[in-house]
Order: C-alpha cells, then structure tokens, then sequence
C-alpha cells in the first residue's frame, strides 16, 4: 500500500485544546478532543484521516468502539463480502488474524503521520474505525458507504475493557476495578463516552437505515443465522437460495465463531500490524459474563446510567 510519508496539518476545524487525564488506565493515557476520549498518540492520525480520507459508495467501514466484539465483526464482514474469492478450507481467516485482514483507518492507515494511498486496494474496500458517528469524516458520510456499528451492553463492555487493559500491566501496577468502574461510569475510556458512542450510530441507523445499520452483540450471538442474512443483505450481495442450501451460513458461522478462531495458531501468538498480541484479541466470547465480576452496586449504578441515557430511545440491551 502506497503511503505519502508528508503529514499535512488538518484545517483548524478539527482543532481544539486537549486535557490529559494521567490516572486510571494507566497504560493508555487518555486526551479528549472533541468531545471523546482517545490516546494522545492517536490525536494526529485521526486528525489526519478526518482531513484526508476520501470516501467512495461501496466502502464498507466498521466503527465499533474497542471491547464492542470487534475482532467477530471484522472476521464476520470480511467472510462475507469475500465468500466468493476463497475456499473456506484455505481461507484467509485461518492463517491472518481478522485485525490484519481489515485495518483500522484512524490509528493504523493514517497513523505515523502518513497520508495513505488507497485508491489502487480492491473493491469494495473495507476498513475499521474506533471513532463515534459524529466524528467521521465529512466525505464518508455524504458518499452514501456502508457503516456498520456493532454495540454490546455496557455492562460486559466495561469488564472486557478492564481486562484487555491489564493485559498491559506488570501484576503489581494492575488497575483495580473499582478504579476502573469509575472511569467507565464518566465515560473517560479509550473512545468513549460509551454513551455518546452509541447513541450516534443507533440514530443514524433509523436516519439512514440503507446506510448505516446497526446490531447488538447479545442478539448476533443469540441468532447469527438471521442477523448474517441481515449483514449481507445490507452490503448488497444477499444470500442466494443455492448458498442457502449449501449451507454457506452455516460454515461462516463455524470460521468466525469464538471457538474456531481462538483455536488457530495464528491467534496464539504472534502481533497484529499494530502490535497487539493476537491471543489479547480474545477473552471468552460470551454474553453475561459481568455477573462473574461486578458488586450490586456497580449494577445498579450502571443500569441506572443505561436506562437515563438510552430508555428514551427505546434502546435496550439483552443480558
């Protein structure tokens, strides 16, 4: 991929006074900058990406927040969109980690100051990006891509979040997670507020439902078989009654699923392009997990900050 190593400053719209918050996640130090919480590193690639990216009609971007199940969405998608390039017993998914398969725009393509060439890449394209609906670039949502958001109770998200970040950690400096609730509860968190994250791309799923839609962690694992069929009839290549019959659902199910992926050796070790140990990219895969986890008071506060933020739009998460 052809990159221009030139980093051109962002116009002045982008811009705005940033504050650094030194304590809690002590491994990723976080700056807010437009509203959102992001690390200080990032700042000038996402910058850069608002600036410079230029969006076509079938990019497809994926724009969850970190620990929304990420990794699933990007294997998922990419399965999908490409069923008709590869074999599924020598498919991409079973020697690449699904994070080098779909890289992320604002803190890997445009990151280190590079101004990314993308216009030789195979169509569709399709990319990833931790950032909120509100913060995408103008040109990606007026060229009418594709933006899927896949969001997961706020709950399992939090405990997922505290435990990738440890991961980070020497065992006598580990975040406890009081500290961590906290932090989570302001929504100062890597991307968030998780709030404002999700609320963005719920609205824009009813305002452009042919663009932008959006699915719930709890009911993909609950039925995938319904919501593959709705992902695909999105991007625009539906499952055909001859596929349906050959069971290509079904074996996408099996590649993607938790147990297939983790079992892999590439996802045992090794890093992604990013750095991130592969095996990091996986915790357990399962829905209520929280129980295990949080004190009857974490629960109420969080319920209590769910039903405030989201009861209003009827947006409810299963558990």
């Amino acid at each position: 991929m052809a990159t221009s190593n030139v980093h051109e400053p962002p116009s002045k719209e982008y811009d705005e006074p940033i504050t650094v918050v030194e304590k809690g996640w002590k491994n990723i130090h976080l700056t807010q900058y437009q509203g959102h919480w992001m690390s200080p590193q990032y700042i000038p690639a996402v910058m850069a990406f608002r600036e410079h990216f230029e969006s076509h009609s079938d990019d497809i971007i994926l724009t969850t927040q970190p620990k929304f199940g990420t990794t699933w969405l990007k294997a998922l998608t990419f399965t999908v969109t490409n069923r008709n390039l590869h074999d599924f017993d020598n498919h991409p998914l079973l020697k690449t980690n699904p994070h080098d398969l779909v890289p992320f725009l604002d803190i890997e393509l445009y990151a280190n100051g590079h101004i990314p060439d993308l216009t030789n890449l195979p169509s569709p394209h399709l990319f990833a990006s931790h950032l909120p609906y509100n913060l995408l670039p103008t040109s990606m949502i007026k060229s009418d891509c594709r933006i899927i958001d896949l969001c997961r109770n706020p709950k399992d998200t939090f405990v997922s979040m505290w435990k990738f970040n440890n991961k980070f950690l020497p065992e006598d400096a580990l975040v406890p997670i009081q500290e961590a609730f906290e932090l989570f509860y302001k929504g100062i968190t890597p991307g968030g507020p998780f709030r404002e994250h999700v609320l963005g791309h719920w609205k824009a799923s009813f305002e452009r439902p042919e663009r932008a839609l959006f699915i719930k962690y709890e009911e993909l694992k609950e039925d995938p078989t319904f919501h593959l069929r709705r992902l695909a009839e999105f991007l625009g290549c539906p499952f055909s009654l001859e596929e349906e019959r050959r069971g290509i659902i079904e074996k996408i199910q099996r590649l993607c699923s938790f147990e297939n992926l983790t079992s892999l050796d590439i996802n045992k070790s090794g890093n992604t392009r990013i750095g991130i140990k592969t095996e990091n990219c996986f915790r357990r895969g399962v829905v209520g997990d929280w129980v295990n986890h949080l004190t009857a008071e974490m629960i109420e506060r969080l319920d209590q900050l769910t039903l405030q933020k989201f009861g209003c739009f009827d947006l409810v998460f299963k558990e």
